[in-house]
């Protein structure tokens, strides 16, 4: 995103950076995890460098800046602190928060379509009580061709922290397993 000061950041970006990491461990391709701004980047790896992913596990994650993926108290929250940040005084603090914080406010923008594109097999966790509204977290899974997905009880935006152990246990087990579709009548078993 280009901001107002000629620099910007964006997921794209970072995503595009992240795709180097397994060429430096020289590594074909690995398993990845992400939390928050790292599920979203762990969607644009697999969409945009789909050779660096096996699997792919994300929590927290949305498409868009709005209301139809965050809570609207987080999300007007997320554009009072862009707008606030953006009338202070440049100092290289405030450069920085401004591209932190109109990131926050005014991306991702991942369509349906790229998610559609995903080919290998991803666990999409949720809190039920995530700033992600859980049916995001859904639309975000049922999206996914090879997806499984998984609402946790009682759990808000640190469901690796604070469900730490449910959480790991959940990732290990879908990356110790192959992927498997349940169809038809098996999917009453």
């Amino acid at each position: 995103m280009e901001s107002q000061f000629g620099d910007s950041l964006s997921y794209e970006m970072m995503t595009d950076d992240l795709n180097g990491l397994p060429d430096h461990l020289h590594l074909n391709s690995c398993d990845v995890i992400g939390w928050s701004d790292g599920a979203i980047n762990g969607l644009l790896l697999a969409i945009r460098h789909p050779d660096k992913v096996k699997k792919l596990g994300v929590t927290g994650a949305n498409l868009v800046p709005d209301t139809s993926s965050v809570d609207p108290e987080i999300y007007r929250w997320a554009q009072h602190l862009s707008d606030c940040i953006n009338k202070l005084p440049l100092s290289p603090e405030v450069k920085t928060n401004r591209k932190l914080f109109n990131l926050l406010a005014h991306e991702p923008n991942i369509g349906i379509a790229q998610l559609q594109t995903i080919q290998c097999p991803v666990l999409v966790i949720g809190g039920d009580h995530d700033v992600i509204r859980p049916g995001h977290t859904l639309l975000i899974a049922e999206s996914i061709p090879r997806s499984y997905l998984r609402i946790l009880s009682n759990s808000g935006h640190s469901t690796p922290v604070v469900y730490a152990a449910i959480f790991n246990k959940e990732v290990s087990h879908f990356f110790k397993y192959p992927y498997r579709k349940i169809k038809g009548l098996d999917r009453l078993n």
